[in-house]
């Protein structure tokens, strides 16, 4: 037995990871910087995308590739943490101006 065998479900596993930790992330960054961060994770998720595309090691590219997609995603969700907030259904941060 080898690592390849392994290698579909380590990729599952940590993409699963990945994804789960962005969830905490985009509530705290929209409750400190708002929707004016969103900038932060398109450098990051192009970072992530040029460092997939030049890494050898298929299983570190993937990874990478999910890490700076994930990062791409959590832009979207920035925004719609927001309207969350608005709605009520998450904290608003009492030293923030909102637009609502």
């Amino acid at each position: 037995m080898n690592f390849t065998m392994f290698a579909g479900l380590a990729i599952g596993l940590f993409s699963f990871l990945i994804i789960g930790l962005f969830h905490p992330i985009v509530v705290k960054a929209e409750y400190y910087w708002g929707t004016k961060c969103w900038w932060i994770f398109l450098i990051i998720g192009i970072i992530g995308t040029i460092a997939s595309l030049v890494v050898d090691n298929i299983f570190v590219s993937a990874l990478l590739g999910v890490f700076s997609f994930s990062s791409f995603w959590t832009i979207k969700e920035v925004f719609e943490q927001q309207e969350r907030v608005r709605k009520g259904w998450f904290p608003k941060n009492p030293n923030r101006k909102y637009p609502f």
